[in-house]
């Protein structure tokens, strides 16, 4: 094991995090532009994409990272029945389900049911398919729904902050099931399906479209909020904007059986919002 993921078991991995939270929405002027400026060139993000394109604009650098779109930035699947891509970044793997366990990286693997904290969850997903994408920090960092839902529950389940970037994935067994994670449950046309938004180390914040800034506060036990009662119904149309990330890192779709990914989604592979994820079987 690397000395830089062996460090990561000995991090206080929420501590830091907290930390940098903190240092992102600090809204001294001098501060965040030079963050902005320093980022902007750093990871070459194409500012002209947003629909305010001027990095002075934002209060803060969080604003700026969870920057929206301009309007036809990101064009979708023409073909209807598709399931979009719900992220811009790079795949860290895709595929099937194989007797409920979703592959890592070479050598590691987890099961549905603990990504999910919850076994009873886990089963529709059995045999169906997965695409984790990665979010660098040059990527948009708002999660979109591949297709329409109405959303059933949400489950914050706790657990560490080790990055996700790639070196870690290949080396931390379990990573995403170990991350702390919110577990975003939808009904659809297809059955259900299941977005996990991972939290990572220095980038651990997650919010939603209909519930706000969901972490932090960082779980001691897993939450369950159960949406079925909500008057009126959450429900998003395909490709709509569901939840961001107040700084960078996972998202996991769960399929049922009965779609195919798309071609071309192989680990590493560049993707973006909007474009085809896969299609009914």
């Amino acid at each position: 094991m690397s000395p830089k993921v062996a460090l990561q078991y000995l991090l206080p991995h929420r501590l830091l995090s907290a930390g940098m939270r903190a240092l992102m929405h600090w809204r001294w002027t001098p501060w965040k532009n030079a963050v902005i400026r320093v980022m902007t060139r750093l990871y070459a993000i194409d500012v002209s994409e947003a629909a305010n394109p001027d990095p002075a604009a934002y209060p803060h650098f969080n604003a700026f990272f969870t920057r929206a779109l301009r309007e036809g930035a990101r064009p979708f699947d023409p073909e209807p029945a598709t399931l979009l891509m719900p992220a811009d970044g790079r795949i860290s793997q895709a595929g099937p389900i194989r007797a409920g366990c979703i592959f890592q990286a070479k050598g590691h693997d987890y099961s549905a049911a603990e990504l999910l904290g919850d076994a009873a969850a886990a089963v529709p997903y059995a045999d169906g398919r997965f695409a984790t994408v990665y979010l660098s920090p040059r990527d948009y960092h708002r999660v979109h729904i591949p297709l329409a839902g109405r959303l059933r529950e949400t489950v914050h389940v706790p657990g560490r902050l080790f990055s996700v970037a790639p070196f870690t994935a290949a080396a931390v067994p379990r990573l995403f099931a170990r991350n702390e994670r919110l577990v975003c449950h939808f009904d659809t046309a297809l059955g259900p399906v299941a977005l996990v938004m991972v939290g990572a180390l220095l980038v651990s914040g997650v919010e939603t479209v209909w519930g706000g800034v969901e972490i932090p506060p960082y779980g001691h036990g897993i939450r369950t909020r159960d949406y079925r009662g909500h008057q009126p119904p959450i429900e998003l149309a395909r490709g709509a904007e569901m939840a961001r990330f107040n700084m960078g890192s996972t998202v996991i779709v769960l399929l049922p059986p009965g779609v195919e990914l798309a071609p071309g989604l192989a680990p590493g592979a560049a993707v973006r919002l909007g474009q085809r994820l896969a299609q009914r079987s």
